[in-house]
């Protein structure tokens, strides 16, 4: 039987950033250093795919501190953690390593030298996300505010309406975000801001990618996980910029065959903490079921590498 054609567009830039990659090596080159079992705090990135292969060579995922034995190494995640986690790793004499991305580490900082400065910080994001509670640890309690949306701005309630200052999640939407900072601006237009705008170079490409691919195709399939912040977004882009049917797949297994039946224009893209492993999986599985010509389109070319932490590089 002939199979049906079909046209795939590829999104690019797609799949891992430089963050993710530097934090999944860490965990890899601590097992190589150390030995198994390390331990980390959190999901290293969010995907299921990439956790269970760290664990299948020795990684064990915890959720808190102490959980982790004290002679045994720690990674914190890339979406980084609250200034109390290294601090209590140090009061246990434990050997750690910060995983936390260095485009999350920037907002860090910020939020430090914005408090220095006598501002009380303003955090676009979602709460209850790790990167949020990694950020907002940064300070004492109540120095960081957190709005989700525009409609929050209103409720807020701030120590001193001239003294404020704004950070963002670096996953979010682009989009989503003008928007709340928009009514930050209009109810406190003494607001200082980020010097660049604090949504991640991965994240921002990602999305622009996807307001090009989803204008031409009749479906957009995204491969992140369910609790992928950015991965989410992406979804979220694909409808507002024209593809009503965007879909959030983890594997080619949850491809949905039968809503792409009859369709001629497929799109697919990558959430930043989707290996390249599961893009090639999708794409097979496409080529199984579809007579497929791939159209990459590539809005932008990433050419951004991290270092990997000093403890690596040199030997103690």
């Amino acid at each position: 039987m002939m199979k049906p054609a079909l046209t795939l567009y590829l999104a690019a830039p797609r799949g891992f950033c430089a963050g993710v990659d530097r934090a999944v090596k860490i965990v890899e080159m601590s097992l190589e250093k150390w030995g198994a079992p390390v331990y980390v705090r959190h999901e290293i990135v969010h995907n299921k795919y990439v956790v269970d292969t760290l664990a299948a060579k020795g990684a064990v995922f915890v959720e808190e501190l102490d959980e982790c034995p004290i002679d045994r190494p720690v990674i914190f995640s890339a979406h980084g953690v609250p200034k109390s986690v290294p601090a209590e790793a140090e009061r246990r004499n434990m050997i750690y390593v910060d995983a936390t991305c260095p485009l999350v580490s920037k907002v860090h900082l910020e939020a430090e030298r914005h408090a220095e400065e006598g501002l009380q910080i303003v955090m676009i994001g979602h709460a209850g996300h790790p990167e949020v509670i990694g950020t907002m640890g940064q300070l004492p309690e109540g120095e960081v505010l957190l709005v989700e949306t525009a409609a929050d701005v209103a409720a807020l309630e701030v120590r001193n309406p001239d003294k404020l200052a704004w950070i963002t999640q670096t996953t979010l939407s682009v989009d989503d975000t003008a928007e709340v900072v928009a009514a930050l601006k209009a109810r406190f237009p003494s607001l200082v801001g980020p010097g660049k705008d604090d949504i991640c170079y991965a994240t921002t490409n990602r999305q622009a990618a996807v307001k090009a691919v989803a204008p031409q195709v009749e479906a957009l399939l995204v491969i992140g996980a369910p609790n992928s912040s950015n991965s989410k977004r992406l979804v979220e882009v694909g409808r507002t910029a024209g593809c009503a049917v965007s879909h959030l797949i983890e594997r080619a297994s949850d491809i949905p065959w039968d809503a792409l039946s009859g369709l001629d224009k497929v799109g697919l893209t990558a959430g930043a903490s989707a290996p390249d492993a599961l893009i090639e999986e999708v794409l097979n599985a496409f080529k199984d079921h579809f007579d497929l010509t791939v159209e990459t389109v590539e809005t932008a070319k990433e050419r951004i590498e991290f270092k990997t932490p000093r403890i690596f590089r040199h030997e103690a």
